[in-house]
């Protein structure tokens, strides 16, 4: 094991990170992987599109309150017992969805299955436990660029299972997939934290110490509006590609997967240049990147020239961008109080995630086949620019401070 691991509290061994890398894609896969069977979804429960559509933004406001109350209830009883409740938990959820016999039911499951937030919570939590600031970057780098290959393929494989077997067919390959992963969570995620020893009203009270942190709010907020952008996608870009653009849910898959790409690249980079350049650096560019791949692809929409190969090929930059920004953003939230990393995990990701949802639900609600794919990237371009703002209020904080 690297010198850069801090001694674990635990005589368990500490988990692996290819194990952490499967928590984080099972995480992502439940999110993505059917996606692009919303229509044929809302033709199977005859219901409207947009009521489909808040299967992403219910479910990820639900793991944004999951992700409060999760980090404080790791710090308290562990990492290792939170996890695998995590995903018994979701199984049942998703046995649920596959049997809805209505949308309103179907919908309550869905918000259910953000229980599995466990997994990517927990995975970066365990990774700062295990090394420093600078090194944790990096290492939360890799770990999310395995996560990046989820939503590369996962849509393009939930397109093809939709049309070979229904939409269905997505959420028994979450169940298996999830059975194989508790099985693996269960051998090999040995415990990494110290028990806090706290009550969870102690624990809970232990919030305002972060929220007062404006280095806490500058590196949760940069995650999230950075992150924000790609939500607002995964909100929007289902409609765009099938009413837009005409695409099938199997094109749809292939086209969906383009942010994940760049994603990949991006959490490459962070994981092999956080440490020389710094989290801040990180940060900022990838920030930029994603503004700028936005405004690319607006000025290719304003000037007649879009397509559904511009309008996704050039989402490839706001998956670089999210790939340098998100897990060195992660790594600062986690940073600035150790002692709280379980809490400040749960917290920044529900910052992240509650301006997700909105931003997702905000995207569905916008887009008709009047205005094309102009609103959502308008929208994404904004998000882009606060992220910009917001990791610059850290930086000019630590010069204040006279930290590096």
């Amino acid at each position: 094991m690297s010198a850069d691991i801090n001694p674990a509290p635990s005589r368990r061994t500490p988990p692996s990170i290819a194990t952490l890398i499967l928590l984080s894609g099972l995480s992502a896969l439940g999110m993505n992987v059917f996606l692009p069977s919303l229509p044929n979804m809302s033709a199977y429960f005859d219901a409207d599109y947009r009521l489909m559509q808040l299967s992403v933004s219910l479910y990820l406001l639900m793991n944004a309150i999951l992700q409060i109350m999760i980090g404080p209830i790791a710090d308290k009883a562990g990492r290792r017992p939170v996890i695998l409740w995590g995903i018994a938990l979701f199984l049942v959820a998703t046995l649920g969805c596959i049997f809805a016999p209505t949308a309103e039911i179907f919908l309550a499951f869905r918000m259910f299955q953000a229980v599995i937030a466990v997994a990517i919570v927990l995975s970066r939590a365990a990774v700062r436990d295990m090394y420093d600031q600078d090194k944790a970057a990096s290492m939360i780098g890799y770990v999310t660029m395995g996560m990046a290959v989820v939503p590369m393929v996962g849509p393009a494989i939930g397109g093809a299972l939709d049309e070979l077997f229904g939409w269905q067919a997505n959420f028994w390959l979450l169940l298996g997939l999830g059975v194989a992963t508790l099985a693996l969570t269960w051998h090999d995620f040995g415990e990494t934290a110290m028990k806090s020893g706290k009550t969870l009203l102690q624990q809970f009270r232990e919030y305002p110490e972060l929220l007062t942190s404006p280095r806490f709010w500058g590196y949760s907020l940069s995650c999230g509006f950075s992150s924000g952008a790609f939500f607002a996608y995964l909100g929007g870009a289902p409609f765009v590609g099938s009413e837009v653009f005409g695409l099938t849910p199997a094109q749809l898959g292939l086209y969906f997967g383009a942010p994940a790409i760049g994603y990949f690249l991006g959490n490459f980079l962070s994981g092999r240049f956080s440490v020389r350049f710094g989290i801040n650096r990180m940060v900022m560019w990838g920030c930029w990147l994603n503004a700028i791949g936005v405004a690319i692809s607006i000025v290719f929409m304003a000037s007649g020239l879009g397509s559904a190969l511009s309008f996704f090929g050039f989402m490839t930059f706001v998956g670089v961008g999210n790939g340098m920004s998100i897990p060195n953003a992660t790594s600062g939230a986690l940073s600035v109080r150790p002692h709280l990393a379980g809490t400040a995990s749960g917290l920044s990701g529900a910052i992240m995630l509650g301006g997700g949802a909105g931003l997702s639900a905000l995207a569905g609600a916008l887009l008709t086949p009047e205005t094309g794919a102009m609103p959502l990237l308008w929208l994404m371009f904004v998000t882009g620019i606060l992220g910009v703002a917001s990791i610059m209020v850290v930086i000019r904080r630590e010069v204040q401070l006279g930290l590096r």
